[in-house]
């Protein structure tokens, strides 16, 4: 079953089952009404790799993070997500848990599923790596933990006023004993955290 079987069942043209099927703002409701009930009636669902070869964009973005159980990295996973599925993306998300391999293995997951872009949320990359992924054009975003380089966002974390937030928010509380823990000084964050 593709898009012809549909647009016959309809009785439109495959352009309109397509431009439904993409939600495209400009299809008239009626047809996009008669569209979307041949489409629910054949329980038709598009084939995403198909789309990817004719578009050349996968609606897949990368997420490379470095370990899935600390706890900095849920809500923002969360928020990526929820973002993607607004946008009609898929989140193909790995974890390196600190080892180049999988890192390696990440960076080429990524390539071979041809990413609209990657957020990468772990420190340590090889710039070789970096380079795999800018050789292709894959758009990449650092969260807190990117090199400066050309070509390379990266999203900060202010630390030092998180700190000042959390310090005046005990405070505030009459706390006077406060601890700080940077965390293991071989990361990049508890360097940044203990400055």
């Amino acid at each position: 079953m593709d898009i012809r079987d549909i647009a016959r069942r309809a009785k439109v043209s495959t352009a309109t089952v397509s431009r439904t099927i993409n939600r495209v703002p400009t299809v008239d409701p009626q047809l996009a009404k008669r569209v979307w009930k041949v489409v629910n009636e054949l329980g038709y669902y598009p084939n995403r790799q198909a789309r990817a070869l004719v578009s050349g964009r996968s609606r897949i973005f990368g997420l490379i993070v470095s370990e899935i159980t600390n706890p900095f990295f849920p809500e923002i996973v969360q928020s990526f997500e929820d973002l993607a599925v607004q946008h009609n993306y898929e989140i193909l998300l790995t974890s390196t848990v600190h080892d180049p391999k999988r890192m390696e293995l990440s960076v080429r997951r990524m390539i071979e599923r041809r990413v609209d872009g990657v957020a990468i949320l772990t420190f340590g990359m090889e710039d070789s790596l970096i380079r795999d992924l800018r050789f292709r054009n894959v758009p990449l975003v650092f969260v807190d933990v990117g090199p400066r380089m050309p070509g390379v966002s990266n999203i900060r974390v202010n630390y030092q006023e998180g700190i000042r937030e959390a310090v005046q928010h005990l405070a505030a509380f009459r706390h006077v004993r406060i601890a700080f823990v940077s965390g293991p000084l071989t990361l990049r964050s508890a360097l940044a955290r203990k400055a």
